[in-house]
């Protein structure tokens, strides 16, 4: 093996975790781009409800890779965990196929099959996940581990190969419109029924040539039980076990129960939820889970008593700046909700011809991810040589500022749109160009970077931490994308129903009851979102607030990376 890594530069075995990981997020996130489509045209829920339901689902599918990594790093290994996971994952998708297929005649069932296949796939991603993410640094030698951002970039590439493939497939099979713009709502099923394939043919990949690929350089199998490991798979000097006092324990749980209410009190303003709407109960129980569990957990590792003074530093490097990609991803992932809403609204979709689906605008992400991870990774590469790669932390900050730009930009151009006016698709590719460019600054390198500064016997369970951070981003990106104002075809509609839309949210028009029920009836709110004590009335201020939470945030952890620099003791 280690001849060939010379000859190639890379292990045969990073790219058949590639492959596998590919097939596993043409799965994902094709029924990603179909999802929030297929709840509100199919099974009749609202726009900000299903932004809520989109933003905990993915929320959800982060949270559980702290459960998987757990179980692997304990009990049944990475190998195990993936085929779990890929298998979970496959049955998902099979019973959203089967949602979409019965909601004309049954839309209880329907309802009752999603909600199921939603949480299948949660615990499915969840032992996936984290264990084919820590499966690659292994893959190198002691002295290669300058090759880890190289390595993960080209991962991340097999990442976003899958994504486009799913977001082109998926949406063409599954979000069909017709001449006269009419969608046909029973197609989304075939979209899941494809993204159910990817994943069994992404699980028998790795099924049958992880013996074979998947090895140390000394040609030991990786990711296998762990009771096999040996002191070779660890840091010289570097303690096997975690050593988990019952008063650690103790006080993180006393630290996630507080901030559980603490958190459930900020988002429903009580104690109590008092309704059973889907955005109440999520908001109110599930957003509450994700942000204080993550918090609990980082308390947990931490308080371990084997763990060194640099050690501690290094981990608490990667705490800090999973704090920050949780403002990155919280802008990022209105793709799959709010920009989605947009692209079929309010936007001339019209690309050299073609009248794209609204599910495909997305595509562009990831295609510019396959067409500039070589690039990106080339850079690192060179300007690495030269002596001059910036610190990992200072690369996720130029992400952050690069989304804060993509959605300055969007806010400009959608300024003067009005009700009526449409925005040209250009300037939603340019959106996704800029942010993949941010994207690849971030996301990336915060994989490799905890590998690099992770103590083995906390792997798994610190990419888990990392993937909570990605978790609540999820979450805020669901409250965040519940507050689009209405969209031109909101103000369309209730013209056509004999309500004029703008005053009633103006408040200079008090709609009649059977006019509110007509609105209601049809999806449309009768008043202004609000965050953060502030109403949004536009598209231009929607967007807005992507730009200061991420340009805050951008700024702040360009500042402090000289000293997380410190804090990493060597590893760059």
């Amino acid at each position: 093996m280690s001849e060939t890594a010379v000859k190639t530069q890379h292990p045969k075995g990073l790219w058949v975790l590639f492959g596998t990981e590919m097939w596993e997020r043409f799965n994902f996130y094709g029924m990603r781009a179909l999802l929030t489509l297929f709840l509100v045209n199919s099974l009749m829920m609202k726009e900000e409800d299903s932004s809520i339901i989109y933003g905990g689902f993915l929320a959800l599918c982060y949270l559980t890779p702290m459960l998987g990594g757990f179980i692997s790093d304990r009990y049944l290994g990475n190998r195990n965990c993936i085929l779990i996971g890929g298998s979970l994952m496959a049955i998902g998708q099979f019973l959203l196929f089967m949602s979409a297929s019965t909601f004309d005649g049954n839309l209880a069932s329907a309802k009752s099959l999603m909600w199921l296949a939603l949480v299948v796939i949660i615990f499915g991603n969840g032992f996936f996940k984290p264990n084919i993410s820590s499966m690659v640094g292994s893959l190198y030698p002691k002295q290669e581990k300058s090759k880890l951002d190289s390595a993960f970039t080209i991962f991340y590439m097999g990442i976003n190969l899958g994504a486009f493939l799913g977001q082109l497939i998926c949406p063409i099979v599954g979000d069909v419109k017709s001449a006269d713009g009419i969608r046909d709502i029973h197609a989304f099923k075939w979209g899941f029924l494809a993204a159910s394939t990817a994943m069994v043919i992404g699980t028998l990949v790795f099924l049958f040539l992880k013996n074979k690929y998947v090895r140390t350089p000394e040609g030991r199998p990786i990711g296998g039980l762990p009771k096999h490991n040996t002191a070779d798979d660890f840091e010289e000097g570097e303690a096997q076990t975690a050593h988990f006092s019952s008063k650690a324990i103790g006080i993180s749980t006393v630290i996630f129960v507080v901030l559980f209410f603490v958190f459930r009190y900020l988002f429903v303003g009580e104690f109590a939820v008092s309704n059973v709407e889907v955005g109440t109960l999520i908001k109110g129980i599930i957003y509450p889970i994700i942000y204080s569990i993550g918090i609990a957990l980082a308390s947990l590792i931490i308080m371990d008593s084997s763990i060194t003074k640099i050690e501690r530093d290094r981990i608490l490097v990667i705490y800090i700046f999973s704090f920050f990609v949780i403002f990155f991803w919280a802008a990022f992932e209105q793709a799959g909700s709010s920009l989605t809403f947009i692209a079929d609204n309010q936007t001339d979709r019209n690309f050299f011809g073609w009248n794209m689906p609204p599910s495909m605008v997305q595509i562009f992400n990831g295609l510019f991810v396959v067409a500039l991870a070589v690039p990106f990774s080339m850079l690192w590469d060179k300007m690495r040589a030269a002596g001059k790669e910036p610190v990992s932390t200072f690369k996720q900050a130029m992400g952050l500022l690069l989304i804060a730009l993509s959605y300055f930009i969007i806010a400009n151009n959608v300024k003067d749109l009005g009700t009526s006016g449409m925005l040209a698709v250009k300037w939603l590719i340019l959106l996704y160009l800029i942010q993949t460019c941010g994207e690849l600054c971030l996301s990336p390198i915060g994989l490799s970077l905890v590998g690099k500064l992770s103590p083995k016997r906390f792997s798994s369970l610190l990419y888990g931490v990392f993937f909570i951070a990605n978790a609540a981003g999820y979450a805020l990106a669901g409250t965040l994308g519940s507050i689009l104002p209405a969209t031109g075809d909101k103000f369309k509609k209730a013209s056509e129903l004999g309500v004029d839309l703008q005053g009633v949210l103006d408040k200079k028009i008090v709609p009649t009851a059977e006019q509110l029920k007509a609105l209601a009836d049809n999806q449309i709110s009768d008043h202004y979102p609000v965050f953060a004590g502030f109403e949004i009335h536009n598209l231009y201020q929607f967007f807005m607030v992507f730009v200061v939470l991420c340009g805050i945030a951008g700024v702040i952890l360009a500042l402090i990376s000289p000293k997380l620099k410190k804090m990493m003791h060597g590893v760059h």
